[in-house]
């Protein structure tokens, strides 16, 4: 595939920005969404996004840098040629994170609510930015002979792309008939995503010729084991909280301070 889209004079329009500027859109309109559904303000996420996106980008180049410092340290300079390649998703999730904390703490909101409605939008803007990968011919796996293989680099290869692609969109279907035939507790969403998503990154980084390492370890698969820890912890939690306060109504506080 021809990572470039088409072109306009001496402009260049790749897929891979076409992939990601779909699936910022798409999930912003998510996002609004289900954060109707669980009462939000609108602005908030219109408002988050403006700055998110820049701190995203950031967040996963800093990732990248911080596990190929041989590289860069030897040319400082290339740290800033993103144009080049060099995201990590994991990156973009916990800047995307972090400043989530700090965002809901300013407009004082909840930010467990405001997780619920933003991680499912996070994970299907991930999905759909697999196929950026498609395009530049990177993220693939390791040779196969299955019958699925794509052609790829001079071989045929598990295209591990479309494998998380698949997973994350059946996560992301998980996570909403939990949120519209449920009354998920505030954090429980979140805690669906940090599990859900983790459990098939860690499988599906297995095949990867690309991954980030940390002496004999995959990255992702560490952060993956830790996500899922977490996810399964918040979840619980969520309960265990749920059980202990005096209300005991699933839900409340959606706009209050936690």
């Amino acid at each position: 595939m021809d990572p470039v889209a088409f072109r306009l004079g001496s402009l260049t329009i790749h897929w891979y920005g076409i992939f990601i500027a779909t699936a910022v859109l798409l999930g912003f309109l998510l996002a609004r969404r289900l954060g109707r559904h669980f009462g939000m303000n609108m602005s908030h996420f219109e408002e988050f996004l403006i700055y998110a996106v820049p701190i995203g980008a950031v967040g996963a180049r800093i990732w990248y840098v911080l596990f190929n410092l041989e590289v860069y340290l030897s040319d400082p300079i290339t740290i800033l040629y993103v144009w080049q390649g060099g995201l990590a998703i994991h990156g973009l999730v916990l800047a995307c994170v972090g400043f989530a904390v700090i965002y809901c703490r300013w407009r004082r909101i909840s930010f467990w609510r405001f997780t619920d409605a933003a991680t499912p939008a996070l994970l299907m803007g991930q999905a759909i930015g697999r196929w950026g990968n498609y395009a530049n011919q990177e993220a693939y796996g390791r040779l196969t002979d299955l019958p699925w293989a794509m052609y790829i680099a001079g071989g045929y290869r598990h295209p591990t792309f479309l494998y998380e692609f698949i997973w994350n969109l059946a996560v992301v279907g998980l996570m909403l008939l939990f949120i519209f035939r449920r009354k998920p507790l505030p954090g429980q969403v979140f805690a669906l995503y940090l599990a859900g998503y983790s459990s098939g990154r860690l499988w599906i980084e297995a095949f990867r010729t690309d991954s980030l390492m940390l002496g004999p370890f995959r990255v992702a698969q560490l952060v993956s084991i830790a996500m899922i820890i977490a996810g399964i912890a918040l979840f619980l939690w969520s309960r265990k909280r749920w059980k202990q306060s005096k209300g005991g109504e699933a839900g409340e506080n959606a706009e209050g301070v936690s």
